[in-house]
Order: structure tokens, then sequence, then C-alpha cells
């Protein structure tokens, strides 16, 4: 028994081996992550694509976030039987934009400073631009899932 385990742990110390061969140091590439396909997608999100003012990123994120959050609430929420349930759907995601808002504020007031920087988006200036760009890109998002979704009737 004890030579089969040995044998095994011999076999897989070929495959994986500390970063460097150095035990202490931590790496969490994979072949799925250190991809080509997986950074130009992840390079080409708002939060990443160089040349764009944070305003503009917070607008971007905020409409794809309030766009999605309709749904969930019209069709999960308590009130989903009900003749106004899609109102009552909008309403709640309308509330919760705003509690998220405001918790962008607050971590952007706790974790960043009036100084120069290379990547605005990590300044007090430009996460306030950012936060603004996202409570109008979120409820212009969540505007836009109602109106089609009152206007279009799937089920």
């Amino acid at each position: 028994m004890n030579k089969l385990i040995v044998n095994y742990k011999s076999n897989m110390s070929q495959f994986i081996k500390p970063y460097n061969d150095d035990p202490f140091v931590g790496n969490l590439a994979t072949p799925v992550s250190t991809s080509s396909f997986t950074r130009s997608l992840l390079g080409n999100l708002p939060a990443y694509r160089p040349g764009i003012s944070p305003l503009f990123r917070g607008l971007e994120i905020g409409m794809t976030h309030g766009y999605f959050l309709v749904g969930p609430f019209y069709k999960l929420g308590p009130l989903r039987n009900s003749d106004v349930a899609l109102l009552s759907g909008f309403f709640s995601s309308l509330g919760l934009v705003i509690i998220m808002s405001a918790c962008l504020a607050i971590y952007g007031v706790v974790s960043f400073e009036d100084s120069e920087v290379s990547d605005q988006l990590q300044s007090s200036k430009g996460w306030k631009q950012f936060t603004s760009g996202w409570l109008v890109g979120a409820i212009g998002g969540a505007s836009f899932a109602f109106v089609l979704l009152s206007n279009v009737k799937l089920f």
C-alpha cells in the first residue's frame, strides 16, 4: 500500500511543482486564466479598457447591472403572481441600485485620496465620476428593461 502512495506522489511531482521552485510563492495561473482568449476578453471589459474616462466606465457597467436586475425581482419577487409584479420588480431594482451606489460612494471615500495617479479610476475624483456614471447607467438600464418587459409579452 505504501509503495502505491509513493509511486503516485512521484508521478504527480512531475506535473505539480512550486512556482519558480519556491514553495512559499503562490501562483494562480492556469491554462484557462492565462490564455490569450481570456486575456483579450478581460482586457475589453470597461474596467480595464484603456482610454475611456471613469464616467463612461461607470455608465457602461451601470447599464449592464441595471438591465439585469429587473428580471430576478420581476420573476422571483414576492409579488410575482400579481398584476404589479413588473412595476414592483422595477422599483425594487431601483432601490437596490441606490443602495449599491451609496456603497460605491462610501468605498470611494474610504479607499482613495486626492492624489495624482496614472489610472484615473484610482483617485477620489475618478471614483466619484465612476459612481455617478454607474448610478445614471443603472437607472437607465433598469428603465430600459422595464420598458421592454412591459411592451413584450413573453409568458
